[in-house]
């Protein structure tokens, strides 16, 4: 072969390959563009698929809250006035499952879990953490009442003038306060001193001494109402019981309830008279029927998850919502 017809073959050849690998790198490029559109596609859809799920919960949620509307009116006050643990309002809804109530694409075969469970709970068998000041003037009897609270809990009693001038800084009003003398507090308006208004159990994080732990500890016997309001003393636990009366330990209320089971309370005197002559610590009102609710609601649909706690009001037949908490 002459020297002129190997390197034409030569370069023929080389031709080849470089078409080849040029082949190959746009085969290759076409592929990443083609899966890089279907990647965007499908986080696309399961966002789109997302949101679907999560609105889906937010409307059995709604539905739950109507369930609440429709239960507390006819079953939270019985023929006697009176609030108590073994109205109907009070039987938690178990886990139950929705599948056939909520429309939803379905690919054959596939299995998801649709349910919804809830409590409704007797704010007002809590102490109001509300009740500690008014218009930014510490109250002493409620200082006291929390303060045996904390002591039942084996917590620091000494937090509760704390929080109680904590609570009246962020209120509106005069500013007055109260020292553990149960003397004037003079407290300022505005500046880096003035703490935020109470919402919520939470909010005592801002009190210095008080902890995440210590606030758990506290949450089911404690709350925070938009305003004072008296204890439910069929529905209050024997650690509150045992704090609004003076000279009442946690043995002595365990057994009030006890008792209370089978007769409960048809008025203040009725529970005053089981007191065995103590009185109420002074400044505190005692209730056998209750106005505030809090209503737990969990909702699981497929991946999506919806835990919420709504308060709300019974105002004669109405329920009134006044606030939700979702997670």
């Amino acid at each position: 072969m002459n020297p002129s017809a190997l390197r034409q073959r030569i370069s023929l050849q080389q031709q080849r390959g470089v078409a080849v690998i040029t082949a190959l790198l746009l085969t290759t490029l076409a592929v990443t563009i083609v899966a890089s559109l279907f990647w965007r596609q499908q986080v696309q859809v399961r966002s789109m698929e997302n949101q679907r799920l999560h609105l889906q919960t937010k409307w059995i949620l709604r539905g739950a809250l109507d369930w609440t509307r429709l239960i507390l009116p006819v079953s939270a006050v019985d023929n006697f006035g009176m609030t108590t643990p073994d109205g109907i309002w009070a039987t938690p809804l178990a886990e139950t499952r929705l599948d056939d109530y909520v429309e939803r694409e379905r690919v054959e075969g596939e299995q998801f879990d649709a349910t919804l469970s809830g409590q409704i709970s007797d704010a007002q068998g809590r102490y109001n953490l509300a009740n500690l000041a008014a218009s930014k003037i510490a109250n002493p009897g409620q200082i006291e009442v929390f303060r045996r609270l904390l002591t039942n809990l084996q917590l620091d009693p000494g937090l509760a003038l704390l929080a109680a001038q904590a609570l009246a800084d962020g209120q509106p009003g005069a500013a007055a306060g109260l020292n553990a003398q149960g003397g004037a507090l003079q407290t300022t308006q505005g500046g880096g001193s003035e703490i935020m208004e109470f919402f919520r159990v939470e909010d005592l994080l801002s009190v210095p001494g008080f902890t995440p732990v210590m606030v758990e500890r506290l949450r089911p016997f404690v709350i925070v109402l938009p305003l004072p309001t008296a204890v439910n003393v069929n529905t209050a636990s024997a650690e509150v019981l045992a704090a609004i009366v003076a000279d009442f330990s946690t043995a002595e209320a365990a057994a009030l309830l006890y008792g209370r089971k089978s007769n409960y309370f048809r008025n203040e005197a009725a529970f005053l008279a089981q007191l065995n002559g103590k009185k109420l610590i002074a400044g505190v009102n005692v209730v056998v029927k209750s106005e505030y609710f809090l209503v737990d609601s969990r909702v699981r649909l497929d991946r999506a998850a919806l835990d919420a706690q709504a308060l709300v009001r019974l105002d004669g037949n109405i329920v009134k919502l006044l606030s939700i908490r979702e997670n």
